[in-house]
């Protein structure tokens, strides 16, 4: 069994290494409305502007070196400036 402690402890260190959110490859999102992590859970919440993207295909969070860290094929209309929450839960495999 994994700690709770140390579940968080990895969370946290996810949230240190995600610099910004990458969507459809080229819009480039480093402002978050809230990055925070709870317990095993680090949140992202960012707001995507309708002016600037009116379909999400692909969401990537990455480094400050512009790595990949995670990767999302996604259908996401956008009609009105959009709030987007994403989460990454830490856990053990069972």
């Amino acid at each position: 069994m994994i700690t709770a402690e140390l579940l968080n402890d990895i969370a946290t260190y996810v949230d240190g290494r995600v610099a910004k959110v990458v969507l459809n490859g080229s819009y480039e999102i480093n402002d978050f409305e809230v990055k925070a992590v709870t317990d095993n859970v680090m949140a992202l919440n960012y707001i995507v502007p309708v002016a600037d993207v009116s379909l999400i295909t692909l969401i990537e969070l990455k480094d400050s070196a512009d790595n990949i860290l995670t990767s999302n094929a996604v259908n996401v209309p956008i009609t009105v400036d959009h709030m987007m929450l994403q989460t990454i839960t830490v856990k053990e495999a069972q």
